[in-house]
């Protein structure tokens, strides 16, 4: 392969991946290292990404070569759109599927009426708690590591801002949420707040992250995707 056609990936590239469910973002940042290593021929180079998904999570992830690392800052402070699955009559530690359920609630009183009206009440500023499960840094540690050991550490609340929270479908005890937020915000705690605020429980049971700033998941690769698009530079 002619340098040419591969030194924009070693000079800096900014790349649009959908994260696979299960996989942490350092296995996609690790894997598509790999890739670029094999397919391209280029093996010194530095990979980065601009924001974490969770394991159960899927969607958009921005990964960054070369020069583009520098610029994470730049894409993490960007406002994000998630679609969320959340199911209501129930709770998890984790506010997740991570955790198994330990609590179950009444859904007999919610209605979709109900649903709008309670999301409604969450638009703009809202001081949000973290859930124990998370990667907040805790005296050098993360959060996790203290909640799955059953050690309790205080939480701050964090200042979050959601611009759009848009019920897409209603099937009790399931509901779609389509929602743009600020960085740091932990959409688990959101579906733990509403759970309380309607008067049950809540845990999140599938998330997509569908856009960053301007930048889409419908245009982002995949991971067969992008082989085939450094095989095909390859051959050029």
């Amino acid at each position: 392969m002619s340098s040419d056609k591969v030194s924009f990936i070693e000079k800096g590239e900014v790349l649009l991946f959908d994260k696979p469910l299960y996989w942490t973002s350092f296995d996609l940042v690790n894997k598509v290292r790999i890739m670029i290593r094999s397919l391209a021929g280029i093996k010194d180079i530095k990979i980065g990404h601009a924001g974490t998904l969770d394991p159960l999570a899927t969607g958009l992830m921005i990964i960054l070569t070369g020069k583009a690392t520098k610029r994470a800052e730049e894409f993490r402070d960007l406002d994000k759109e998630y679609v969320a699955t959340i199911t209501l009559g129930a709770t998890t530690p984790s506010f997740d599927l991570e955790t198994e359920i330990t609590g179950e609630f009444p859904v007999g009183h919610i209605t979709v009426d109900l649903v709008k009206a309670t999301l409604d009440n969450f638009l703009g500023e809202q001081l949000q708690m973290p859930p124990t499960h998370s990667a907040k840094l805790l005296n050098g540690k993360r959060s996790y590591e203290y909640a799955r050991k059953g050690i309790h550490k205080e939480m701050n609340p964090v200042k979050v801002v959601f611009s759009e929270i848009e019920l897409l479908s209603f099937d009790i005890p399931e509901i779609r949420v389509r929602i743009l937020c600020s960085k740091g915000t932990y959409i688990r705690a959101l579906a733990r707040d509403l759970g309380i605020a309607l008067g049950s429980g809540a845990y999140l049971s599938s998330l997509v992250r569908t856009s960053i700033g301007h930048f889409q998941l419908k245009n982002a690769y995949t991971l067969e995707n992008f082989e085939k698009f450094l095989k095909n530079l390859k051959q050029i």
